[in-house]
């Protein structure tokens, strides 16, 4: 294991500090780097193979945000465990130490959900965090992979920064980077614990452990698809809720997700769907690659619509603590995503908003003080 495996799985013994050179290197711009509405997502051979294709476009990570506002900074750095994570984040603790990044917080083993990341962003007031996934897409070194920045409110960038991202990958001419990592730099952490804190204070794990292990209890079947929520679902639902530990499948994170599309729908959770058809299980769930899409069946293989469920939420909304004590400032949903949601808002008087497709167009909503929750179509609530 090397210093950086220590490091990254938490095993680190601290080394002899030195002076660490900060070395610069000229390189050619990309012009495909334009990042979707997911971040940039390419085929793995590109970041892997390609002469500076990873660093350029971190770099103009870093180039986006004022030299002042990164200097001594925290930044959030974890991933749903894909092919080429841990190479990744490799560079970019050695790129960030050179770009004036103060504090780096990374998941232990590289492991952070894309909401767990959007938590400690907030939590640390870190300028914000690098999330290396690819979503639902296949990973592997013949699969997907994908770099998405999040900014200090915790959402996905917004256009205006992911289109200055772009421009600056065009004509970007040179990297920072420190061979050598700085010892301090980096801080390990549990890549479930803030994020269960979290759900801690919105839910009432009291009733939900009676729910999943009380003598009436409800029987899930939960399948991580071998993404980033398997630590999750494991620590939170089975360890600490009480849920059979055979309530959870698939829950190791794999570099290829198994072989399989870590997409949680209808075709690619077949099994899930086949065993929920037995009517064994009242409630079934399988996530995304990393842990920001889920899929829904009920009793028999139910299926409920990514539409109706986050209705179904809204509509039951004030029964979770978290809104009793805040109240609801809005819903909203996503152009393509139903009518279902409209319904339930305009029953109970709360504000609705539709979007286009898009995180980022949620999370205007949310820094504007107009949102409590949202859903789209793509099985995102």
């Amino acid at each position: 294991m090397n210093d950086f495996e220590e490091w990254i799985s938490g095993t680190y013994r601290k080394m002899e500090e030195g002076p660490v050179p900060l070395l610069t290197f000229a390189t050619a711009p990309y012009h495909d780097q334009k990042p979707g509405t997911s971040g940039l997502r390419k085929k793995t051979y590109y970041f892997e193979e390609k002469p500076c294709y990873l660093e350029n476009f971190i770099q103009s990570i870093f180039f986006s945000i004022d030299l002042k506002d990164r200097q001594g900074s925290s930044l959030v750095v974890g991933g749903d465990g894909r092919y080429f994570n841990k190479s990744a984040i490799e560079t970019i603790v050695q790129m960030a130490a050179a770009n004036g990044i103060g504090r780096l917080v990374i998941g232990q083993n590289g492991i952070l959900s894309t909401p767990a990341v959007s938590c400690i962003i907030r939590k640390i007031k870190a300028i914000g965090g690098i999330i290396l996934t690819a979503s639902h897409n296949p990973g592997g070194p013949n699969g997907d992979f994908g770099i998405k920045f999040n900014i200090s409110n915790g959402g996905p960038a917004p256009e205006a920064i992911t289109d200055k991202i772009f421009q600056i990958s065009k004509t970007i001419e040179d990297y920072a980077i420190c061979p050598d990592l700085k010892v301090d730099l980096v801080e390990i952490v549990d890549s479930v614990e803030a994020y269960a804190t979290m759900l801690r204070n919105i839910f009432d794990f009291s009733a939900l452990k009676e729910l999943l292990s009380g003598q009436n209890r409800l029987k899930i079947r939960i399948d991580a698809m071998h993404g980033v929520v398997g630590p999750y679902v494991k620590k939170i639902l089975c360890e600490e809720l009480g849920a059979p530990a055979n309530s959870a499948v698939n829950c190791v994170p794999l570099e290829d997700f198994g072989g399989h599309h870590p997409d949680p729908n209808l075709t690619y959770a077949a099994d899930l769907v086949e065993t929920m058809k037995s009517g064994e299980h009242d409630f079934g769930a399988a996530f995304d690659g990393d842990g920001d899409r889920n899929m829904i069946l009920g009793k028999h293989g139910f299926f409920v619509n990514p539409s109706d469920s986050v209705a179904v939420i809204a509509a039951n909304i004030f029964s979770i603590p978290y809104f009793q004590q805040t109240g609801v400032r809005g819903f909203a949903r996503s152009m393509p995503t139903s009518g279902a949601l409209d319904r339930v808002a305009n029953a109970t008087k709360i504000a609705l908003y539709e979007t286009p497709t898009g995180w980022k167009f949620f999370g205007n909503l949310m820094d504007a003080s107009k949102l409590s929750l949202c859903g789209e179509e793509s099985f995102g609530t």
